[in-house]
């Protein structure tokens, strides 16, 4: 344990980083005075809580950063947490961003879109949907009830005739059609009352629509505002009102459970609840007020970013004093955030909605059958990120290793990674994962708690040696199957350095099946990297072979056709309907598949 020295410490804002033994970063803070924040730590240590007790016997060294401001310190402190991970911080492992309806009002006909960044421009967004499933079904639900295009931008200047989404009347067809640009507008404005939770708004002008159109004796007009108004009130019917003023927030509850920390998300958008989410960091401890606004600071500094959908309001259960966090929120926004502790019985119902999931969902994640894998592979401690590496290639050639990551007993699908291998491990399982140890060690991922092996002792030992020969340390094991079968399954084995034979290891245990799970994601990855190079090179090598047919248009081919015989026997007017290929360029590339045929037939 380091000795503390005031002397030794800035009295300025910044950020602090607290190391091990082998010059790990195991937590990372901020501070408005470094010194007295990290006289805090060495001065009371009978009011600390157990965890803050533990990482503290771990630090052997504390480096500090100054900045100019705490709202510098604060994004410093999010930026070095989601780079280095330290063990003993509350890490938001949830790196993907939530899926958006984008809606650009400043096109002439503006379309639709699933995005996942809230760019700031002047387009309209709606969400944020945690479930892309959810908002692929949503999306398909607006596309029945409203007109507007659904082709993309690239597919939509090149159109030269309408397609089927016209002739079924989900589209006005303006990619080829005069169309008054004022009833194409109406229909945005629907979709943008539809999505803005408007639906009161919306149903009265379809009603008054539906009159207008049936006294002008425009019943086919006035039967399709019909559908549609029926339509709307059966998808909106389910939905209810928890805010009567209309508002968008986002309300966050922070709760501890004997197994650790958790966090409950609620999305309310135009007074109503969208979504949820919930996080939970096993180990880890509320503490007293102080220690719980520090953690909600973090959270949210990790939470939101400057592509990510902010709204007006957040609310939680505490008082945050840190105005920095409202301040950097407010410029990610470009307008006012306001963070609000809960108050009221309308307030506190949704607290205690999001304290009601993210408990559940703690409990979920910390069930009984729970793997102890530090004390079955004899690790020391629990291992938090774990890695798996797995060897694959065709016939000798394209080897490459594919590396998956689990962290608190989840994939971390965003640290997946795939690596080729030189000419001189083609074949070799064994010189492709000494040179795999070598590259991992050099990457800005950081270093995992375990690297589990698909493979035996050999496998195992070509690693170990290949960390001793850059003077690297980590925990490892291998993971391999076994000679026999109980009850259809393979008794896997599992290796340790050090241990020649096998540990003891029951079949069925939560232990030995939390890694056969990770060892069969590694071999899912790179089997399917594997795969998805074999199309797509036999995809290449078949059509760019013939004259007039380059990479690019291979691509947009096959993308188009998904079948190389419907490509073979495409015509000119099938060819017109790909991305990409007018009149022309379908007459040409259908006179070069013309040829090829004659000639290969």
């Amino acid at each position: 344990m380091i000795t503390f020295t005031q002397s030794d410490f800035p009295q300025t804002p910044g950020v602090y980083m607290m190391k091990d033994d082998r010059n790990r970063i195991i937590y990372v803070g901020k501070a408005r005075n470094i010194r007295k924040r990290l006289g805090s730590y060495f001065g009371q240590s009978k009011s600390q809580s157990p965890k803050t007790r533990v990482m503290l016997t771990r630090v052997q060294r504390i480096d500090t950063i100054s900045t100019l401001t705490e709202k510098d310190a604060l994004l410093l402190e999010s930026s070095l947490i989601k780079k280095h991970r330290p063990r003993y911080n509350i890490v938001l492992r949830d790196d993907k961003q939530y899926v958006l309806f984008k809606l650009d009002k400043t096109q002439d006909y503006p379309a639709l879109e699933l995005t996942r960044k809230a760019a700031r421009d002047k387009s309209l967004y709606f969400g944020p949907f945690t479930s892309g499933l959810a908002a692929r079904q949503t999306l398909k639900v607006i596309n029945r009830l409203f007109q507007l295009r659904k082709c993309g931008h690239k597919k939509f200047r090149n159109r030269v005739r309408p397609c089927l989404q016209y002739f079924i009347k989900r589209c006005m067809g303006p990619c080829c059609l005069e169309i008054n640009p004022s009833d194409y507008h109406l229909q945005v404005s629907q979709v943008e009352l539809f999505l803005s939770g408007r639906s009161a708004e919306l149903t009265d002008s379809l009603s008054q629509e539906m009159s207008s159109a049936a006294e002008s004796l425009d019943f086919e007009r006035a039967a399709l505002l019909r559908d549609q108004l029926r339509a709307i009130e059966q998808t909106t019917k389910a939905q209810s009102m928890v805010i009567p003023a209309g508002q968008d927030m986002d309300v966050f509850e922070l709760d501890e459970t004997d197994q650790g920390l958790c966090t409950g998300v609620i999305f309310v958008r135009q007074g109503k609840v969208l979504d949820n989410k919930n996080f939970f960091w096993p180990g880890h401890e509320a503490g007293d007020h102080t220690e719980k606004e520090n953690a909600l600071v973090s959270i949210l500094s990790q939470f939101y970013g400057p592509d990510k959908f902010i709204p007006e309001r957040i609310v939680l259960p505490v008082k945050i004093k840190d105005s920095s966090i409202a301040q950097v929120l407010s410029e990610y926004r470009g307008a006012r955030v306001s963070i609000t502790r809960a108050r009221g019985e309308t307030m506190n119902s949704l607290l205690t909605m999001a304290r009601h999931n993210c408990l559940l969902f703690a409990a979920k994640a910390s069930g009984p059958s729970r793997p102890r894998l530090g004390e079955a592979l004899k690790l020391g401690a629990e291992p938090c990120r774990i890695e798996c590496v797995d060897v694959s290639h065709q016939s000798g050639r394209d080897t490459r290793v594919g590396l998956v990551v689990f962290e608190n007993g989840m994939p971390l699908k965003a640290d997946y990674r795939i690596y080729n291998m030189s000419s001189s491990a083609q074949g070799d399982d064994y010189q492709a994962l000494r040179e795999f140890t070598v590259r991992r060690q050099a990457s800005s991922l950081p270093g995992p708690d375990l690297l589990l092996i698909d493979g035996g002792l050999g496998q195992l030992n070509a690693v170990q040696k290949a960390l001793t020969a850059s003077d690297g340390s980590w925990n490892l094991a291998a993971i391999a199957k076994g000679p026999t079968r109980s009850k259809g399954q393979l008794n896997d084995q599992v290796y340790i350095p050090g241990r020649k034979n096998p540990l003891p290891l029951k079949p069925g245990s939560p232990e030995l099946l939390f890694l056969q799970r990770i060892r069969d994601e590694a071999h899912r990855f790179v089997i399917g990297s594997l795969r998805k190079t074999r199309s797509r090179n036999i995809r290449k090598s078949d059509l760019e072979r013939i004259p007039g047919i380059g990479p690019h248009k291979a691509k947009e081919l096959w993308n188009y056709f998904r079948d190389l015989d419907l490509i073979l026997k495409a015509g000119p007017a099938d060819l017109e309907k790909v991305p990409g290929f007018g009149p022309k360029t379908a007459a040409r590339t259908a006179q070069a598949l013309k040829e090829w045929n004659t000639q290969n037939t």
